[in-house]
């Protein structure tokens, strides 16, 4: 069983202890929404320091929407550039936090829409964003609203479930974040999230899982289907096209 039961400690890969009742949310909305942006199709190495140099040249301490709202866009794809298409990426911050100050007026007053609405309602209305598809408005749900029972679906995620055999092979990413919401406490998806991201991150990859070149190298091998992955011919396929 990939979760346990009963909400106490796992040790990671590293050594470290961490705690399954580990809370999240209580991030900035927009400012995760902007980290989220920042993130898509690329790493977190190079994401990470695009979100800091935002920070430090756009976050004064007011407004946050407000400061990349009247941004100018060439300046803040420059700031951005490590994140990777940054044209792009500083395109959609900025309509986004225009957005938000024709919508709801503030940074704050859309921190206050995300944590007093249902679920359903906050994630519907991000997609309604160019930029924002499901993986990016669940990540604000999860980060800044807290939301139990919510489990973002990365190219990992993604992945593991369905090579694991938590997914139908052929499941698309509604259809996974479905299958692990419905198998995952809600408790713990926030973690099942973080865990399994850097599961494909350390032994799961797409191309050269741990399993590939020695089953007893992945901690999860009594636990997996191996869904696509061979060791016997050393070939790993989509496990969509094992259907």
């Amino acid at each position: 069983m990939l979760f346990p039961e009963d909400g106490g400690t796992t040790i990671e890969a590293d050594g470290e202890v961490s705690d399954w009742s580990e809370t999240f949310g209580g991030r900035p909305a927009f400012e995760c929404l902007v980290r989220t942006i920042l993130s898509q199709n690329t790493s977190d190495s190079a994401s990470q320091p695009a979100h800091e140099d935002l920070l430090e040249r756009y976050d004064d301490g007011g407004d946050l929407a407000e400061s990349l709202a009247a941004a100018d866009h060439g300046t803040l794809a420059e700031t951005i550039a490590s994140a990777g298409l940054y044209n792009q990426k500083a395109e959609r911050i900025i309509a986004a936090a225009e957005w938000i100050l024709d919508t709801y007026g503030s940074a704050a007053a859309f921190d206050e829409f995300v944590l007093d609405n249902g679920a359903e309602t906050v994630r519907e209305t991000l997609l309604t964003l160019d930029g924002v598809g499901p993986k990016t408005a669940d990540c604000v749900l999860l980060f800044a609203g807290g939301r139990g029972g919510v489990f973002p679906v990365d190219t990992h995620v993604h992945r593991i479930a369905r090579r694991i055999g938590l997914a139908e092979p052929d499941a698309d990413h509604g259809a996974v974040r479905e299958a692990l919401e419905d198998a995952v406490p809600a408790e713990k998806c926030g973690f099942g999230h973080t865990a399994m991201i850097q599961f494909g991150r350390e032994y799961c990859a797409a191309r050269g899982p741990a399993c590939l070149d020695d089953p007893e190298a992945c901690p999860l091998a009594d636990l997996c289907d191996q869904v696509g992955v061979d060791p016997v011919e050393g070939t790993v396929t989509d496990p969509a096209d094992v259907v």
